[in-house]
Formats: C-alpha cells, structure tokens, sequence
C-alpha cells in the first residue's frame, strides 16, 4: 500500500507543540479566502530556509489517472488518535483514495479508499487528458466541537459528498448526493458549515456549474453561467460575506442573454432556499477577444482586506492580473476593475503553454505593506520590466507586485520578478519566505506537425521532466534555497501546502515529499 522511503524524526516536538502554537492548512490555498499565505508558521524564515532538507518521502499505492495522480496534502495538527495527538497529513489520490500519513515521519496512518455502485457511462466527454475521471477536488477538513476530532469532506469520482473521520479514516455518514458522477469539480471550500464547489470541461456530459452543499439540512444548490467552464485550480474563493468568486472559460461573455463565459462571476447561497444565486459578475473589455483566442480567465482568485476595503486579484491566460473591490467587482457597468496590468507575459498568444494558470497569492509584510503574487508560464512580456528582476524568463516565473493607493486611486505597482522555472505554479507565503516551484510538466496542448493531437496523456508524461521546489525572499524574490534534483519526477496539479517547519509537494509518480527544517532541539544536538 505505502513504501517507505526513509524519514529524519524529530528529537524533540517543534516549538510550535511546546507552546500550543501549531499550525493547520486544512484548505487549499490555506484559507477561505485562498490567499495562500501560512500565518501561524514559526519555524520557516529568511534566517533558516537555508538548512532547509528533505525530512522524508514516501510512495503511495494511488493509480494515476491521464496525468493526475495526488493533489494538495492538508495539515491538521494535535489530531486526537488512539495512540495519542498527531499532526496529520492528509493526501488525495485521483483513483478515490484518501491517505493520512504522520507528519513526523511520512508514515502511513490508514488508507481509505471510497467504495461505489456507480459504473461510468459510455459516451459523454471521457475519459482524456482534460476529463480523467476520478477524484479531482481537493478535500477540506473541517474542525468539530470536540477539540482535536476533525471531519474530512471530499467530492468522489460517483457526485457523492463523503464525511470521513480524520483520525481513523472511517466514513461517519452515508454517501450524500451532491453533484453528478463522473465530473470535474475543483477544490472544496468550507464557510460557516457550507461547502462550495464549482466545475469544469463539460467532463461526462455534465453542464458546467457551481454546486453548494448545506451541511445542516443536507440540502444542494447549484447555479451555472451558460457555458462558461469554472476551472480555478484552488477552486473558490469566499468573500467576508458569503459571496463565491471564481473566473470562468469556454464560452461567451454576454451576460444580458445570461451567459457570464470569459470574466468573472460572484455566486451567494440564498439563505432561505439554500439555492445558488448570481450576485455579482466582471467582464473583461477585449472578454469577445479572448474567447475567441482561448485566452480564458480560469484562475481561482485571493481576496484580501487592506485600508478598510475587501479588495480581490485574479487573472487569466492572457496574462494580466485584475484588483476589485468585492463590493461590486466591475464597478456599475460590470466592466471596470480598480485597476488592470499591462501584460506580463504571453506576448505571442498562445492560449496552453502561456499565461497565468493555477491560483493568486497574498500577503501583508510587518510594515503593513500589502502583497500580490501571480505564477505565470512562458518568457516575459518584453514591455513589462520590475525593479527587480534576475535575469531572462523562458519557461515561466512569479512575479510580485504591491496593492497602492494614492487619493482614491488602486494600482498593482510591479516590485519584483523571480529567476526562470519551468512552468512557475502558484506560490505559498509564509513568515517573510515565498515557496514556489517549477511543475516540469510538458503543458504543451499542440505541436506544428500532428496539431491538437499533442495534447494526450501519452506524449505529454513524455515531455515532462522533473519539479523544482524553491525558497525566495518575499520581499526581493532572491532565492534562499532550492531542492534541486531531489524531486525526481514533475507535478501536475500537486500544489504546495506549508505548516509546522515544512513544505509539502507531491509527484506523477505518486510520491509525497516533506521538506523543511531541524527544530533548535536538533540544531544544537552533537
């Protein structure tokens, strides 16, 4: 089931444990918010990153599906087992599995694998490289009443809403409808005992929409914009009052027929019907354009609070990040942002191995400066110049920029952008250090001499090659550390997750890695 590949335990508890301070990540992207920024995090800084190693690796016995295989690990600490509280790391396999391994040592708690009657149709769009089947959502643990006991939510491959305890890997409810089988939702979200996802691609014919779990009546609602897949690697982001964010891709943007394709739209929970709703939305001026060039704007958004304004970033593949105030996102003509970019990248258009893809970060420094961070894929527009920057971009990199006002007036400023990486993917921030990496996955959809033909699982895991996990100085970009070629297979929808004194990522090849750092107990040992 697991094999073990070694580990480095701890001597002593970090110190986070001794003073009751310990982190979680029990969402994707960290929060609700999906800022992505680890605020609790002790032992990772600009000071220690450089004794940064792999505390441990271990291969899990997941089936790959196309190119998927795990998604983002979730941390929860002080997890009341029967061999007393653990900090647990829970891994999801693509082939509906679940696995909680020991964040000490990277061995394996329990296996859970969800058991189903449903059989995939013949027909409908898949199984292929954009529609794999299987589980595809990134889970959420959600905290119950009874300090250290936890429930993790997930999506399986059959539409069900699985309830599974965190301790011991058992399922607490029956398996409750929440969407149809054989789809592609994208990260849970939890907020105030509801769950919100959204999906994509048309996968097993199913239309493309936003799904709301109601965890206190069992009841579902759903809302879709006509076409517009909703494909934000992180899935949703949740604003301070209940409002979904999310752009969307695939389709037109004419929202006076009610078709909200290419922008971006803001969904609400009716408080009484349980039902999904449109609340807001935001077209982009050229949105005609880049449905016509497949420049969609499927990038999960951040949300943020900065000079007494709820303000939110997103982005697409044409490659401009967007600011917007969740008070009305495209101010009254749904078209107007605070502010836009100039393009950073993707000077030549290319609508698969360009752009911006995955999720946005952010961050407030001790000055209270605020933060945005974007991964973007490709060379660097070359209009487009930071203060700082560190030499030609050709695959892809992050680049930073801080929220400005000046009377009245919102602006992204750019302040730095990082060294090359082979398809930058979406950052972590915690305590002064961004954590980035470089997938090596081939992304490429199309090829000059067999055309859209390329874009199959077979060719692509041929071109892919190996992924780089890196440590910058969140306020420069400089590189601090760097795993080098200890990863040795690429990501493909692996993700980042940070908590305790370590960085998470995992492979194609089913492997999870742990990096990080000794405690000062380990530091100071002989």
């Amino acid at each position: 089931m697991l094999l073990w590949l070694g580990c480095l335990a701890y001597l002593n508890p970090p110190p986070q444990a001794q003073s009751g301070m310990l982190a979680d990540w029990l969402t994707d992207g960290g929060d609700v918010e999906r800022a992505a920024w680890q605020k609790n995090e002790r032992l990772l800084s600009t000071a220690s990153v450089n004794n940064m190693k792999l505390l441990w690796k271990a291969k899990l016995d997941n089936e790959p599906r196309q190119m998927h295989n795990l998604l983002p690990a979730l941390i929860a600490s002080n997890v009341t087992t029967a061999s007393g509280p653990k900090q647990i790391v829970l891994v999801t396999g693509v082939s509906d599995n679940l696995y909680a391994l020991d964040a000490e040592t990277g061995a394996l708690l329990w296996k859970h694998h969800f058991q189903t009657d449903w059989v995939p149709p013949a027909g409908g769009r898949g199984p292929g490289i954009l529609c794999p089947g299987g589980v595809t959502a990134t889970p959420v643990i959600g905290p119950t009443e009874t300090p250290g006991k936890y429930t993790v939510y997930a999506a399986a491959w059959d539409g069900t809403l699985r309830r599974v305890e965190l301790a011991t890997g058992d399922e607490i409810a029956p398996p409750a409808k929440f969407m149809p089988p054989n789809g592609k939702p994208y990260a849970l979200n939890l907020r105030n005992n509801v769950i919100y996802t959204h999906t994509a691609q048309g996968c097993g014919g199913n239309p493309n929409m936003v799904y709301i779990y109601d965890l206190a009546t069992d009841k579902v609602g759903s809302w879709g914009p006509a076409g517009g897949g909703m494909w934000g690697r992180t899935g949703p982001a949740i604003s301070s009052k209940g409002v979904m964010y999310t752009g969307t891709g695939d389709g037109r943007w004419d929202p006076e027929n009610g078709v909200y394709g290419n922008g971006i739209i803001g969904v609400m929970q009716d408080p009484e019907t349980k039902a999904g709703k449109l609340v807001d939305y935001y077209g982009p001026s050229n949105a005609e354009w880049l449905w016509k060039r497949d420049l969609d704007m499927q990038v999960t958004p951040a949300i943020f609070k900065y000079k007494g304004r709820e303000l939110m970033i997103d982005a697409g593949k044409e490659c401009r990040v967007y600011l917007m105030d969740t008070e009305s996102i495209g101010g009254d003509d749904h078209r107007m942002p605070l502010h836009r970019t100039p393009l950073i990248c993707n000077e030549e258009v290319n609508f698969a191995s360009a752009g911006i893809w995955g999720s946005m970060a952010t961050w407030e420094d001790a000055k209270g400066a605020r933060w945005a961070l974007t991964p973007f894929w490709g060379p660097k527009h070359s209009a487009f110049k930071a203060p700082i920057e560190y030499g030609p971009v050709k695959y892809g990199a992050i680049a930073a920029f801080k929220v400005e006002e000046k009377a009245g007036k919102w602006a992204l400023a750019p302040a730095w952008i990082s060294h090359d990486m082979n398809r930058a993917e979406p950052p972590v921030i915690a305590n002064g250090v961004i954590f980035a990496y470089g997938s090596g996955e081939d992304t490429d959809q199309a090829k000059f001499d067999i055309g859209l033909s390329y874009n199959r699982a077979e060719y692509r895991i041929k071109g892919s090659t190996h992924a780089v996990l890196y440590a910058l100085d969140a306020q420069t970009g400089k590189e601090l550390w760097s795993s080098g070629d200890q990863i040795t297979s690429w990501s493909h929808w692996g993700g980042l997750s940070v908590a305790n004194g370590r960085v998470y990522i995992n492979t194609f090849d089913g492997i999870q890695y742990c990096f990080g750092v000794k405690n000062a107990g380990e530091q100071s040992a002989p």
